[in-house]
Formats: structure tokens, sequence, C-alpha cells
């Protein structure tokens, strides 16, 4: 029995037999679903902030600039073998032009340790926390692709996948999704997001050997 099964054992001991309806109506759902009310503008900047204050970078650019965009962040990293997911979109990478090493269930670690960069899309990015939000969606990739390279850019449309709240973006997602991974990044560099017609990245400085994840809306 593992500690997990234990402790949801006592709390099943604690509570009893009580119906699901029951303790749904005991239980306060009339919490804020946001801190404050914000234009989208807002919104967006506000995600900007929390993601520079976890040390990541954050570019804006349009649609379609955002293959130029890529590339200078790609060259300035001096990344030739980039990671990518199933279905990412060709034409991010279609200025860059890299060697696509392509996530496979067989590719080892060690494999995957050879690329220089992931570039990915993302689920959802959360404003109030500076969250972006990977739910393994074919335009993201399994979890362990964005954890093993050092450099990772995370393009965000923006504003369709930016909401302000936690609450926000637990409505939005999809619980049957592959894998739900949320990121608020703190111990990691660089960060992309796009948005309507415009494109962000986010990179934050570090030294050698710091993880660099980045960011694009």
């Amino acid at each position: 029995m593992s500690s997990k099964d234990v402790i949801l054992g006592r709390i099943g001991r604690a509570l009893g037999p009580v119906p699901d309806e029951l303790y749904e109506a005991a239980v306060d759902r009339d919490y804020a679903r946001e801190h404050g009310e914000r234009t989208t503008e807002q919104t967006v900047d506000l995600l900007a902030e929390n993601l520079a204050d976890y040390r990541a970078i954050v570019h804006r650019t349009g649609e379609d600039e955002l293959p130029d965009l890529l590339m200078r962040l790609l060259a300035y990293r001096g990344a030739r073998n980039v990671l990518v997911p199933p279905a990412l979109p060709p034409g991010w990478l279609a200025a860059a032009d890299p060697v696509r090493i392509h996530d496979r269930a067989a590719s080892t670690t060690a494999e995957l340790d050879r690329a220089d960069s992931v570039v990915t899309g993302c689920a959802i990015a959360i404003a109030e926390t500076g969250t972006l939000v990977l739910d393994g969606s074919p335009d993201q990739g399994r979890r362990r692709i964005t954890l093993v390279p050092d450099h990772h850019i995370c393009v965000v449309r923006v504003p369709d996948q930016v909401v302000s709240s936690v609450p926000q973006a637990l409505e939005r997602l999809d619980p049957g999704a592959p894998h739900l991974d949320l990121r608020s990044f703190r111990d990691q560099r660089h960060r992309t997001r796009p948005r309507r017609g415009c494109a962000r990245a986010a990179h934050p400085g570090g030294g050698p050997g710091d993880r660099e994840p980045r960011g694009v809306p």
C-alpha cells in the first residue's frame, strides 16, 4: 500500500459515508474567480509581468513575424537540433529550419538530451500566477520533451489562450487530456507566447548551466 493510499484511507474514515451531494452542498464554492477587473490588454500585461518575475523574457510579435522571432531566439541560443511535438505548426520553424528531432515513444532520455532546444505550444496561460499550462495536446507533446532539454520556447496565442485566474483556467481545460502540466517556471529561464495577430516570447537571463525556457503569447 502506497503512502497516497494510506492518506486517502484516513481521509475517507474521517469523513465517513457522506453522499457526494451532501459534500458538495457543505463546501462553499462562492470564492472569487479573479482578483479585480482587467481589460484583455491588462490581463496580457499581467501575464508578461509575472513571467518576468520568474526570470522569463517575454517577446511580443505578430503572428506573421513569429517564424523570424523563433529563428532569432534559436540562433541566439546556438540551437541546431530542435525537439518538436508531433503537431507543431510547420510554419513556426520555417525561417529557422533546424534539424527537427521528433518525439517518439521509443526515444531515450539520452536522445532527447541531444536536442539544443524544444519548441511547443501551450493549452492555457494564467496571468495572476504567471503559469503556462501544457496538457499533452499534439502541439505540446509529452511532458518529458519539455523537461529534458535545457531550453524551452513555449508559444502562447494571445488573447485566446490567456485567462486571469486558476478557476477560469480549470473551466477551460479538458480533464480527459493526456496530461496536465502546470508550469510557473520559477526554476527555469526562457518562455515564448503568440496572441491574435501577435506573439510573445519570454526568456530570462541566467548564467551558464541555468535552465532556459522561453515563451511567446
